[in-house]
């Protein structure tokens, strides 16, 4: 079975764009692990365009599934994760004016960094998962940074799959193999949805979580919340 994680970004986006609490974003995680979600993750940005850091505890507090939170490994970002303490922190490669996740780590050049950050947080008994691209080097490279797990980054299987979704997901399927190979969990995450979703499940070897949020989030709006975590949670079982 792979694992469903909601991310709340979009919540929290919707609220500050109104300011307030509404929606409130620690009663939206409370609710998609009741509806059947096996955790939550969240993507603090520095500028807390979404998630804000007291957003981070607010939501650590009600955890009861796992809790994965996103980010670029600044010396800030580190700071928090520490006091956190979540099931697992995912790195990404974003700049802070980045407006969304939109290519994996260089596994190669920025080695010495992750290996670093990796290190500090596998100390304190923290899952790391990687967010990469489906490309056999990169990953080659992130097992030299001893991560848990790597997160495939979905954007070019989910833009190509109308067009020939057996050529999209090729790169994924190969990439998947030798994260196995080579000991690594595989995640995945980034413009799933319930379009493509199910073919991706399918066809991934070893897929041990998605992280889904802006679709399910959208999906929300029309079939309500609990419909949309079913629907998706649905299709992992």
């Amino acid at each position: 079975m792979t694992k469903l994680s909601v991310n709340i970004n979009k919540i929290a986006t919707l609220r500050n764009s109104r300011g307030g609490s509404t929606p409130n974003v620690v009663m939206a995680a409370i609710n998609c692990q009741k509806f059947g979600a096996d955790g939550i993750t969240i993507h603090p940005r520095p500028d807390e365009r979404h998630i804000t850091k007291q957003d981070v505890f607010d939501i650590k507090d009600i955890i009861k599934q796992e809790y994965n939170i996103e980010g670029y490994p600044s010396e800030d970002f580190i700071k928090m994760v520490l006091k956190v303490f979540p099931d697992q922190v995912t790195l990404v490669p974003d700049s802070p004016d980045v407006l969304t996740s939109c290519a994996g780590w260089d596994t190669i050049k920025h080695q010495n960094l992750l290996q670093e950050v990796i290190a500090i947080f596998k100390g304190k008994g923290i899952r790391t998962s990687v967010f990469v691209d489906p490309k056999i080097e990169m990953i080659e490279a992130v097992k030299h940074c001893s991560t848990d797990r790597i997160e495939l980054y979905t954007e070019d299987y989910a833009s190509n799959y109308n067009f020939d979704r057996i050529k999209a997901i090729r790169p994924y399927i190969l990439a998947a193999e030798k994260a196995s190979e080579l000991g690594l969990g595989v995640n995945a995450g980034h413009d799933l949805s319930l379009a493509n979703l199910e073919y991706f499940v399918k066809e991934i070897p070893y897929l041990a979580e998605v992280s889904i949020g802006h679709a399910l989030i959208s999906d929300a709006i029309y079939l309500g919340l609990e419909n949309s975590v079913q629907m998706y949670k649905r299709i992992c079982i």
